[in-house]
């Protein structure tokens, strides 16, 4: 636990008391039965203990805060009260605490009543002022660190030798220096910005109105450096916490005095004039629910405050959640930011948001001033410069409303406004406004001009940066960044289960797509089987058919043939010899060879009417081809003459049957050189065989036709397989 409170002024007169004060070193151990206590000091004489003597019963506790054990090193700040003595007054003290921890089976001598597997101690500074606690810190850190190294804490000569060098700083007055050196302790200015950003000018003018402050916080040295880095923003104000340990200090007060001289050239001088530093602290929490405590600023790592918030604070500051709540009403109608108080933070918080630095925090990425720590202490010094200096006028205008020529004729109504009206008069009640007022001069407007740095009423620029901020307050990044997440998996096995489902849906289509192929190429096989078997039924067809037309070639050639083998026989034996001799016969004269004379008469003069009807005579017995397979037999050339059919049917038509023919005649017309009708009997012959071998002959025709055209079939049926094979 740490607590801070504060009286005081600026000016030289704060460490007049101080001079005599040598800084102490203690040590502070955690027993396991009685807890955190005083081990032993340095700096003190033999035997004594100061926090006996000065009624320090809560240091050891505020030495080893809640939850430092969780940490291997933190760091702790408070304040002491050390009462009036014979030869100095009463005054506060500052304490600045290094806690650490070591496994107690690194011990080299464990001691009886070290239990535990672990030993924490801790080693404390107390000084007179806490403006060098930045220096002090890191000094204070390495010899904790070299002290715990050794594994032997019986051995106290490091701890001995850093308190004397402590005090022989303070005599030689190194310790005592007025040298502005505020800004280097506390947190980085530029990260109270960045975290609380227009909150931060809310929290400053809370601490001017005195309420009951209460931080809260896990980690102990971020909590009391929130504390002074927020009153460090007061001019001044960290070299006069003489104050700040009791609620019966009064010493700053008793001792101010209004300047009477003024030196612009001089910052302390200029800052004194104007009564800086406003003195905010009252008394010293001891019970926090005291009626006589009005305020105070608290830090506390117990999370049981919480639970009573309502009666411990008017205002919570959470640093782990960095929420503010305002449970005062009053105060929180008071802390409302007027438009130009709005314009003005937003304006430094934006110059440390571009400047920002992620690895290096306290410094501008820029490397240059603006958005700097003294950039940032600067611009607050301006704005309670004009803030005292408004109100002074404001009282000024209420003093002389009656007057107009005590006006400043270049400000335009009251500029106090520009600060928030509600505030004001809420502050003008408080107990630093008091003592400001009645140590300052009533002109002070006439030093710094009464003006709101950044004056004006409300802007377009205004709303939009206001509504801006808004957005970034609702924290929509944080807010649904665990529903990003968890959308981004479902996405994720969103996007896997589709792509396998595509993947197995494709794969299926592809055997599908090849179940579908290889049943195409078996129907197809099938029926190319089938083609092949019907093509090979039809390619021996016109062999078959080849071959019948050879064979009637043969038999047509066989037959013909025989006629010319019994014409043959027939002129070797004599022509005209027939085997009825009752009646000679007689050819007509004419030429030789194979044929009838048209319109010859019989020799008993009469003619006959189934005489030729064509004239042409015959060209030959043989047909020109013998086998003519391919050309049909034409009998259209030579027309026979037939006889009416008699009795000679008893005739077999082949060349042994016949015992009377139309050569006889022709034969007996050649020897005999004269011409004689063919006899009724021979046309009958002759049209009988002339009439077999027609129907013979159109019988082989159709037979023909018949085997072109199944050839014509099997090279249409050819032609579809050549297309499918190419």
């Amino acid at each position: 636990m740490a607590a801070t409170s504060t009286p005081g002024n600026a000016g030289e007169n704060g460490t007049g008391n101080k001079a005599g004060f040598a800084p102490l070193v203690t040590v502070v151990d955690f027993h396991h039965h009685r807890g955190p206590e005083v081990e032993r000091w340095f700096g003190v004489p033999e035997g004594s203990d100061p926090a006996a003597e000065y009624d320090w019963t809560l240091l050891p506790f505020m030495a080893l805060s809640d939850g430092a054990h969780a940490s291997t090193e933190d760091f702790s700040y408070f304040t002491l009260l050390r009462p009036a003595t014979e030869d100095s007054p009463a005054t506060s003290l500052f304490g600045i605490s290094c806690t650490r921890q070591l496994d107690a089976s690194q011990l080299l001598v464990r001691p009886s009543d070290v239990t535990r597997s672990t030993v924490q101690k801790a080693v404390v500074v107390i000084a007179d002022s806490p403006q060098f606690f930045g220096m002090l810190r890191e000094r204070l850190s390495v010899v904790t660190s070299a002290w715990f190294a050794q594994r032997e804490f019986s051995d106290v000569e490091i701890l001995r030798r850093f308190q004397e060098s402590l005090a022989e700083e303070k005599a030689r007055g190194q310790l005592n220096e007025e040298v502005d050196r505020d800004q280097y302790l506390g947190m980085s200015l530029r990260e109270l910005v960045r975290e609380f950003r227009w909150q931060t000018l809310v929290l400053l003018k809370c601490c001017l109105l005195q309420p009951k402050m209460l931080f809260f916080g896990s980690r102990c040295e971020r909590l009391c450096m929130m504390q002074f880095s927020l009153i460090s923003l007061i001019p001044g104000l960290l070299r006069n916490l003489q104050d700040s340990a009791g609620p019966d200090l009064n010493s700053y007060e008793k001792k101010l005095s209004r300047p009477t001289s003024l030196r612009t050239s001089d910052r302390n001088s200029l800052l004194s004039y104007m009564g800086l530093p406003l003195q905010i602290f009252g008394k010293q929490l001891d019970i926090l629910a005291d009626f006589g405590t009005k305020s105070y600023i608290v830090g506390s790592t117990n999370s049981l405050l919480l639970q009573q918030k309502d009666r411990y604070s008017d205002i919570l500051i959470n640093l782990d959640e960095n929420t503010i709540n305002i449970t005062s009403t009053s105060l929180r109608t008071a802390l409302a930011l007027s438009h130009s108080d709005r314009r003005w933070i937003d304006f430094i918080t934006q110059e440390v948001n571009d400047t920002w630095d992620e690895s290096n925090p306290g410094r501008p990425k820029t490397m240059g001033y603006r958005g700097s720590e003294e950039f940032i202490r600067l611009q607050f010094e301006e704005y309670l410069l004009s803030l005292i200096s408004s109100v002074k006028y404001h009282n000024h205008l209420i003093q002389n409303a009656h007057n107009p020529r005590m006006l400043l004729p270049h400000v335009e109504g009251d500029p106090s406004t520009d600060f928030s009206n509600e505030w004001v008069e809420y502050w003008m009640k408080t107990e630093n406004y008091r003592i400001w007022n009645l140590n300052t001069d009533s002109h002070l407007f006439d030093i710094v001009e009464p003006k709101h740095p950044c004056a004006g009423g409300l802007t377009v620029d205004d709303v939009q940066r206001r509504i801006q901020q808004q957005v970034q307050d609702l924290h929509l990044d944080e807010r649904f960044a665990v529903g990003k997440e968890v959308l981004g998996r479902n996405l994720a096995a969103g996007r896997d289960k589709a792509s396998t489902m595509f993947n197995k849906l494709y794969a299926d289509m592809e055997a599908l797509r090849e179940a579908q192929r290889k049943r195409a190429e078996e129907a197809q096989r099938a029926e190319g089987g089938e083609k092949n078997g019907s093509a090979a039924t039809h390619n021996g067809d016109p062999n078959k058919a080849q071959h019948a037309v050879s064979s009637v070639g043969a038999r047509a050639g066989a037959y013909i043939g025989s006629w010319t083998s019994w014409a043959d026989q027939k002129r070797k034996q004599g022509w005209g010899r027939s085997n009825n001799s009752n009646s000679t016969s007689t050819a007509s004269s004419g030429g030789g060879g194979w044929g009838f004379g048209g319109g010859r008469k019989s020799r008993s003069g009469n003619t006959d009417s189934t005489g030729e009807k064509n004239g042409t005579p015959l060209s030959s017995p043989a047909l020109s081809s013998p086998g003519f397979p391919s050309e049909k037999i034409q009998m259209s050339d030579v027309q026979l003459h037939r006889a009416s059919e008699g009795n000679d049917k008893r005739r077999p038509v082949t060349q042994d049957s016949f015992d009377e023919n139309i050569l006889d005649a022709v034969n007996s017309a050649d020897e005999s050189g004269s011409s004689s009708p063919v006899s009724p009997r021979k046309y009958t012959a002759l049209r009988r065989d002339s009439k077999s071998l027609d129907a013979k002959l159109d019988e082989d025709e159709h037979e023909y036709d018949n085997v072109a055209e199944a050839k014509h079939d099997a090279k249409a049926e050819e032609k579809p397989k050549t297309s499918d094979t190419t």
